[in-house]
């Protein structure tokens, strides 16, 4: 018989016997199974890096206010006469590498009792930083709430692979993240 004669059954039989002995074959299932895990894998890890780092720029900013709010709280910003852009600058010295001065905010407002005190939201209607901050680090006794306020822009923050991949988490208009600190004390008798 001629080449072209050949039964046709066979050819069907080679090509079952290929795709079955492909399907048995699970040598690079764990390949596949990784290539599907992979991507939602890696987008879960930099968003749990991206909180963390929110957490850890939030910590360094509430210690340097709590820093800044202790000269206040013992007469030490008041007897050296600070004002608003010393008082920044001392605040300043306490934040860590993740957060520089540019972005700070600071509002020090005294009030007559912890009952009387009132804190509106920072941010206006459209999502940006008010301004009229003041500066009253009060005298002896008062009640002194200190306010910081930090824009931070965190993709700008991270290496340009992950940033891509960032969720922006944000509450500003331009995209940013408001980073709010606040101190409430006494001041101390120092009068």
């Amino acid at each position: 018989m001629g080449e072209g004669l050949k039964n046709p059954n066979s050819r069907r039989s080679r090509w079952a016997t290929f795709f079955s002995a492909f399907g048995r074959n699970s040598s690079g299932n764990s390949l596949i199974e990784f290539a599907i895990v992979a991507a939602p894998l890696l987008v879960l890890l930099f968003l749990i890096l991206e909180v963390g780092l929110v957490y850890l720029a939030n910590g360094a900013l509430e210690n340097a206010v709590a820093q800044g709010a202790r000269m206040i709280r013992t007469g030490e910003a008041q007897s050296q006469s600070f004002d608003a852009g010393r008082f920044k600058t001392e605040v300043c010295k306490y934040l860590t590498a993740l957060l520089t001065c540019n972005h700070l905010t600071l509002d020090v407002r005294t009030f007559s009792s912890f009952g009387s005190t009132s804190l509106t939201n920072p941010l206006d209607a459209s999502g940006n930083l008010k301004s009229g901050f003041s500066y009253q680090p009060g005298v002896g006794g008062q009640i002194v709430i200190v306010r910081a306020f930090y824009e931070w822009d965190l993709p700008a923050k991270l290496p340009t692979a992950i940033s891509g991949l960032s969720v922006r988490m944000s509450n500003m208009a331009d995209g940013n993240l408001l980073l709010i600190a606040t101190q409430a004390f006494r001041n101390e008798p120092f009068n």
